[in-house]
């Protein structure tokens, strides 16, 4: 099984980046994805960098269409690592540093998996007893008294994982309204593995988060939104994809912790405010749009289509969508994508 993790910096080497590249070995390679702020001269072997001149050159159709300067730029990793074999892609960041026994579990096994129909459900609260919540966890429901069941009470199903979201220590990821309010230390909790059922649906981001290769469509970052919002759409737009193709989303204690790079949470705030006030909507009509008649990157599709008519997306979304799904199939693993 060969894994790739995928990252996107404008800085030379992290404290971060470095302690990946020290994991690289015969089934484990680290990508990093540049952009035209990054240092001319970065170099980290046995990291593979590619520099924004280096991506379009790769050739794919979406290369020289991505916005530049725009976290969606991580897709050309994406398509690297498609094109090199990889089973398991890892999404992270150059401000989230692994812990030693930094590792996912098996995406296929016996877990404790929540209720279905739960609706959305603060998975933060089965790790710790502060208040917070993750990004772009519905506002209106900050306050709900429902936490998930403990462990004991939770049945154990052999099930397929699409995705792993593992946590991040002290600085995880939340909105700036958390930010600008409490701003405090979180360290979870290492309250095992857990498992959402169908129908029951929490934000995942994109910082330390794995995806196994039957899925690899639902990497899509969609490029027209704000930098903020990119991840958490996409993660709320995966789920009922993926339970419909027989997968389902699962947490896991925390692997990383963060040592975030700057922010000026005013503007987090300001990139933050189409989830603030869309993400139920979304969520919605992803949901009624999906289908299990049709495969994972058909119905990606027809999600989009629907975001689009209700101009939660812009039509240029769908035609930078369309290159990406072109580039993937020539990397394609099966049928059922």
């Amino acid at each position: 099984m060969k894994t790739s993790i995928i990252i996107t910096t404008i800085f030379y080497p992290t404290e971060a980046v470095r302690s990946f590249a020290k994991l690289v070995k015969e089934d484990l390679d680290l990508i990093v994805i540049g952009d035209q702020k990054t240092p001319g001269d970065w170099q980290l072997p046995p990291a593979r960098f590619f520099s924004y001149s280096d991506q379009v050159k790769l050739g794919y159709k979406i290369a020289g269409r991505l916005p530049i300067d725009h976290y969606c730029r991580k897709m050309i990793g994406y398509l690297y690592a498609f094109s090199e074999g990889a089973d398991i892609i890892v999404d992270t960041d150059d401000d989230n540093i692994p812990y030693p026994n930094w590792v996912f579990p098996s995406f296929s096994g016996q877990y404790p998996v929540t209720e279905n129909d739960g609706g959305f459900t603060n998975v933060y609260a089965y790790y710790t007893r502060q208040k917070i919540w993750p990004r772009g966890f519905p506002l209106r429901r900050i306050n709900d008294s429902k936490k998930i069941e403990k462990m004991i009470d939770l049945q154990q199903k052999p099930v397929e994982i699409g995705i792993w979201q593992g946590l991040a220590d002290e600085d995880p990821d939340v909105d700036a309204i958390y930010r600008l309010i409490i701003n405090e230390p979180c360290n979870f909790e290492k309250n095992g593995d857990l498992v959402l059922g169908q129908n029951t649906v929490c934000p995942f981001n994109s910082q330390n988060t794995a995806f196994r290769k039957e899925v690899f469509p639902l990497l899509y970052l969609p490029a027209t939104v704000t930098f903020r919002f990119t991840d958490i759409l996409r993660g709320i737009i995966a789920q009922p994809v993926l339970w419909k193709a027989g997968y389902h989303l699962g947490f896991t204690n925390p692997t990383v912790y963060q040592k975030r790079n700057d922010h000026d949470y005013l503007k987090d705030f300001e990139s933050e405010i189409p989830f603030y006030l869309k993400i139920e909507e979304i969520y919605d009509l992803a949901k009624s749009t999906a289908s299990e008649s049709r495969s994972i990157s058909d119905n990606l599709f027809a999600i989009y289509r629907s975001l689009e008519k209700e101009k939660i997306v812009t039509g240029d979304e769908l035609t930078l969508l369309e290159f990406w799904l072109a580039d993937f199939q020539k990397y394609s693993y099966g049928p059922n994508y």
